[in-house]
C-alpha cells in the first residue's frame, strides 16, 4: 500500500508561480513512476508529467512544456511539480499518481496504469 499526499495549490493570477508537492509513504521502495494528472470541472483527467526511476528524462504533455518541471527528492519519496507562466487553462484539481512500474509509450499517460493517487490539490488561475 502507498499513501499519496498532495500540497501546494492555490489562488495565483496568469503568468504566476506555484510548487506542487507529492509525499509518498508506505511501500515506497517499488515505487518507478511517479506521475501528475489534473481534471478540470466536467473534463476528463488528464496526463500532466511523470518521472521514472530508470528513465533518465522527465515526460511532459506538450502543453506544459518549457513551464513545468517534475523533480523526485528525498531517496523518491517526494515528488514535485513546479510550475511557471500559469494560464487559466491550468485551472484543475491536481493528482498525484503511483505506478510499481516504468512506464512507457501510451500507458504513461493513461490513469488506469497507476495503482495509487492523492485526494489532489486545487490551483485556480485567474486571468
Amino acid at each position: 500500500q502507498v499513501h499519496l499526499v498532495e500540497s501546494g495549490g492555490a489562488l495565483v493570477q496568469t503568468g504566476g508561480s506555484l510548487r506542487l508537492s507529492c509525499a509518498a509513504s508506505g511501500r515506497t521502495d517499488d515505487t518507478y513512476t511517479m506521475a501528475w494528472f489534473r481534471q478540470a470541472p466536467g473534463e476528463d483527467r488528464e496526463f500532466v508529467a511523470l518521472i521514472s526511476r530508470n528513465v533518465p528524462d522527465p515526460y511532459y504533455r506538450d502543453s506544459v512544456k518549457g513551464r513545468f518541471t517534475i523533480s523526485r527528492a528525498n531517496a523518491q519519496n517526494t515528488v514535485a511539480l513546479q510550475m511557471n507562466m500559469l494560464k487559466p487553462a491550468d485551472t484543475a484539481v491536481y493528482y498525484c499518481a503511483h505506478s510499481r512500474f516504468t512506464l512507457l509509450g501510451n500507458a504513461r499517460t493513461k490513469p488506469s496504469e497507476y495503482e495509487y493517487w492523492g485526494q489532489g490539490t486545487q490551483v485556480t488561475v485567474s486571468s
